[in-house]
């Protein structure tokens, strides 16, 4: 499970943030480290989509107050924040998990319970954290008009959340993409790709295509032929990206 945790230590000095990074490998976590700067944290956690980020409660330029409500508002895969002080505070620690960190530790601490305090708190936010992004992507799919019974509506869903989670899936949707929506659904590629054809030509017949214009930014004419599968993938995911990931680089 560790293999695929991947932990951002805001710290970059040798005694102290690349230390726990290089613990954290030895207990098979994917950790890296970033200039203990809130700009440099809000970057990192766009373009590089941690799942667990450990700052320090005083950081320049952007609070860790702050930093985490801008990332909160987004709303989708927001990454599980432990923040370390090297002094109690009960109030400022009632304001961040208020806010939405989910741990206060104090410094100086054990990297083994530090391994143990993010793997407790990921199983726990798991579910939750895909269920936010499920509801959103199952909403644009709704109002583009496909229906929930077919089950290109299932396929085109897990194509979108693998796509958002993992951009290079885009540009091999016939190699990786397919492929990866097939295992889930324990079928082949070739039927994920063809289910979800059905499933917008569905909607392109039967729904409102000129959905796609005022959610998606789609070009829609009434005489345009409807998006390929690539397309409409790419633009529900694009859409996603602008909306929630890459716009924290600009707050």
């Amino acid at each position: 499970m560790n293999n695929n945790i991947k932990v951002l230590i805001c710290n970059d000095i040798a005694d102290d943030g690349i230390q726990v990074a290089n613990k954290l490998r030895t207990y098979g976590f994917y950790a890296y480290t970033r200039h203990k700067d809130g700009k440099v944290i809000l970057e990192s956690i766009a373009s590089d989509n941690p799942d667990v980020v450990v700052m320090d409660f005083n950081i320049p330029h952007i609070d860790s107050l702050s930093l985490i409500r801008r990332v909160k508002r987004t709303g989708l895969n927001s990454p599980v924040f432990i923040v370390t002080s090297q002094y109690e505070n009960p109030y400022a620690e009632k304001r961040l998990i208020d806010s939405g960190a989910s741990y206060f530790l104090l410094k100086p601490f054990d990297c083994e319970g530090l391994c143990e305090i993010i793997n407790d708190i990921i199983q726990d936010n798991e579910y939750c954290n895909c269920e936010t992004l499920e509801t959103v992507v199952t909403e644009i799919i709704h109002r583009i008009g496909i229906p929930t019974k077919i089950k290109g509506f299932s396929y085109l869903r897990s194509a979108v959340i693998a796509s958002y989670n993992n951009s290079i899936l885009l540009n091999n949707v016939t190699t990786m993409l397919y492929p990866k929506i097939a295992g889930i659904y324990n079928t082949t590629g070739i039927c994920v790709e063809r289910n979800i054809r059905n499933a917008i030509d569905s909607a392109w017949k039967n729904g409102n295509p000129a959905t796609l214009n005022e959610m998606l930014g789609y070009n829609f004419k009434s005489d345009k032929k409807r998006p390929t599968n690539s397309e409409l993938i790419s633009l529900i995911t694009e859409s996603l990206l602008v909306k929630y990931k890459y716009s924290l680089m600009e707050m």
